[in-house]
Parts: C-alpha cells; sequence; structure tokens
C-alpha cells in the first residue's frame, strides 16, 4: 500500500481547456481533503493501517489513527517507522485506548476534522456516519460482509476446492472477505463438501510457534462463543457437522475447523458474519437459485463464483451484487485494485487508482478568455 500510492501520489490529475462556451478557460484541480481520522480494526493491523495512512499521505493530508483496542501495538511501530523514515512531527498521529467511542465521538465531533474512514462492524459503521452527519464530513465505511462463494456444476472441483480453503480459512476465517455461505450446485454438492472435509480434517489446530499448525487461536473467548452458536442453531435447524463443530478443549481461543453440510437458508449462518474457521455449505438446482441466495443478504462486499464457462463467468459478474468478485480464485485483495462494497458493506473505495480520490476535493476555476 505504501509502494502503490507513493506512485499514485505523482497521478493526480486535474484538466484544462475551454470552456463550451468559448468565453473563458476551465481548470479542475485536486485538493487535499484535510485532516483526517482513520478507525482500523483488529484483524490485519498493518495492512489496515497502511492502506488508510498510505493514500492520506500521499494526497497531502494529516491524519489521526485509532486502531483496535485489541491490537495497538502493530500501529504504533507503523507510525514509529514512518518518523524514521522523514515523516515530519505531526502529520501521522496515533491515539489508543479501550474507551474508543467517546474518544472517537469527540475527534468527530472536532469542526477541524474534514474526512472519516472505518473499517469494522456494519452497526458501527452506521453509528459513525450518524456522528459525521453534523459536520458534513467526508466518509469512506469498510463494514461487515456475508461473502458468497458459489460452485456451478461445471465447475474445476480440485480448483473450487483449493478456492474454498483460501476463502474460508485465511486469517482463520477472521475477515471481511471470507466466504460465509458455500452454494454448491446439488449435482456435485456431496463430491464439494466430501473433499473439502477430507481437507479440513487434516488441520492442525495450535500456536504459530508450533511445528505443522495449519490455523490457530479466534482473537478472543466472544469470537469463540459466537461461531459456536452460529454452528450449534445451524445443527439444531438441521445441518450436518462433517468435521469439527466446537471449541477445542484445550487453554487459549480455540475453534475447531468446522464442515457442515445441508445448512438450512433460515440458520443464522446464512445471515450473520460468521468470523470463524466455519464452512457452510448449502446446496442449489440452478443458476438462477444461486444468485438469487447470493445477493438475499443487506451485505455486498465480496463474492466467488467457480464455474469453466465464460459466459456463466460473465452472467454472474453481471448478476451479483457485490463490490468485488472472485472468478476462479479464492483471494482478491490487492494494493493495486479498489476494495469495498455495495449495500451495507459500506461506502467508498480503497486501493487502486480510486483509493486516492477518497482524500481529495475537487475545484473548478474559470478564467477570463486569455485571448480576449
Amino acid at each position: 500500500f505504501l509502494r502503490w500510492f507513493s506512485e499514485q501520489a505523482t497521478r493526480v490529475q486535474g484538466r484544462y481547456g475551454p470552456n463550451p462556451e468559448g468565453t473563458g478557460r476551465m481548470i479542475v484541480s485536486q485538493h487535499p481533503v484535510g485532516p483526517c481520522f482513520l478507525i482500523t480494526p483488529w484483524n490485519f493491523p498493518l495492512a489496515m493501517a497502511t492502506r488508510k495512512i498510505a493514500p492520506a499521505l500521499a494526497a497531502g493530508c494529516t491524519v489521526v489513527v485509532k486502531p483496535a483496542s485489541l491490537t495497538p501495538l502493530t500501529t504504533l511501530f507503523v507510525a514509529q517507522l514512518l518518523q524514521e523514515a522523514g515523516v515530519p512531527d505531526g502529520v501521522v498521529n496515533v491515539i489508543t485506548t479501550k474507551a474508543t467511542g467517546p474518544v472517537s465521538e469527540a475527534i468527530i465531533r472536532d469542526p477541524r476534522l474534514r474526512k472519516l474512514s472505518f473499517t469494522g462492524s456494519t452497526p458501527v459503521g452506521r453509528s459513525l456516519l450518524g456522528l459525521a452527519a453534523g459536520g458534513v464530513l467526508r466518509t469512506s465505511m469498510e463494514l461487515g460482509g456475508n461473502a458468497p462463494f458459489v460452485v456451478l456444476d461445471d465447475a474445476d472441483l480440485d480448483a473450487a476446492v483449493d478456492g474454498a480453503l483460501a476463502a474460508k480459512f485465511r486469517n482463520i476465517g477472521q475477515a471481511c472477505t471470507a466466504a460465509n455461505r458455500f452454494l454448491v450446485h446439488r449435482s456435485v454438492a456431496d463430491e464439494f463438501a466430501r473433499r473439502v472435509t477430507e481437507r479440513v480434517s487434516s488441520f492442525r489446530t495450535g500456536r504459530g510457534t508450533q511445528d505443522g499448525v495449519t490455523i490457530g487461536p479466534l482473537i478472543d473467548e466472544d469470537a469463540v462463543a459466537k461461531a459456536d452458536e452460529l454452528v450449534t442453531d445451524a445443527v439444531h435447524r438441521g445441518a450436518t457437522v462433517r468435521t469439527g463443530g466446537s471449541p477445542l478443549d484445550r487453554p487459549g481461543t480455540f475453534y475447531a475447523a468446522t464442515v457442515l453440510s445441508d445448512v438450512p437458508a433460515d440458520s443464522r449462518l446464512m445471515r450473520e458474519e460468521i468470523f470463524g474457521p466455519v464452512l457452510a455449505i448449502v446446496p442449489f438446482d440452478d443458476e438462477d437459485e444461486a444468485v438469487r441466495l447470493a445477493n438475499d443478504t443487506e451485505y455486498g462486499l465480496v463474492s466467488y463464483v467457480y464455474t469453466q464457462s465464460l459466459a456463466r463467468g460473465q452472467r454472474m459478474i453481471e448478476r451479483l451484487e457485490t463490490g468485488m468478485m472472485g472468478l476462479n480464485v479464492g483471494v482478491v485483495s490487492n494494493a493495486a485494485a479498489p476494495f469495498g462494497g455495495w449495500k451495507q458493506s459500506g461506502l467508498g473505495r480503497e486501493g487502486g487508482a480510486e483509493g486516492i480520490a477518497e482524500y481529495l476535493e475537487t475545484k473548478y476555476t474559470l478564467t477570463a478568455d486569455p485571448f480576449a
């Protein structure tokens, strides 16, 4: 992110030319939006800090960064590195606190602030948008997700299984881009479930310092409890546990890597973001049903589709209501791409050529005809 936006800093463009009437010249220029308040989550503290700080600095803005109370040290280290690299004092400021609400509200209500960028849950994002409205702040909101992973009947199942494991278990499922609902065509659902279960059953869960560990602990006890609640609810409604399905009986916040099949549509798993190592499979009968199930959510961050048909892939690009899509790939994040969602998954984009625009204001100037 730092390298990408250092390059984008030289590509902040405007335009100059005659107005349609031929009576003057129009100048369109871009300017820093002003002081920014950046609120980052706990799950990718290095990436989340740099993906907000870098475009702000490239645009010419100063920032106050508030990292999550669970993972503040990485952001403090980033600020130290920036200082050592020559960023002037007062340009990048970090405030750590456990009193998140009062501190954020005080900063957002400060009349000097001009921009708010937040990554976190949708309910918190809605609250922050309400506060930001008072100062008519520019806002970027990267909020919750409920990503569908669609496996059509012509999919390469080996590739789909590899993609499913990457999309689900990256960071132990603790990612807004993690696949939440695995919608698999009924003709291949059993085979897909068999292959996924075989792979997941071989996972070794433990601390990252141990050799051979596949996935580690969840962030805290609340995360374990939520994963267990969602799995218990799905099983109560008729889902089948193929592997895992419970917390591990050992010290630490470990939840077993889990595969569920035949998950009912009314399960909480289908509506709520899991943020844990739970892969839930739902069968469908045709492409239209897959689209209906995939879009049946208030969220629209990312989707994943596996098909060997170019035409079907293109249709899914057009029909799925998400800001990002992985077509035959299980990980989509890239500093050079515009990251963000539709619907209740947020506003604005981070990364790509679009990312720096979130920190710029546009000014139009009309000058008199220099030849008059």
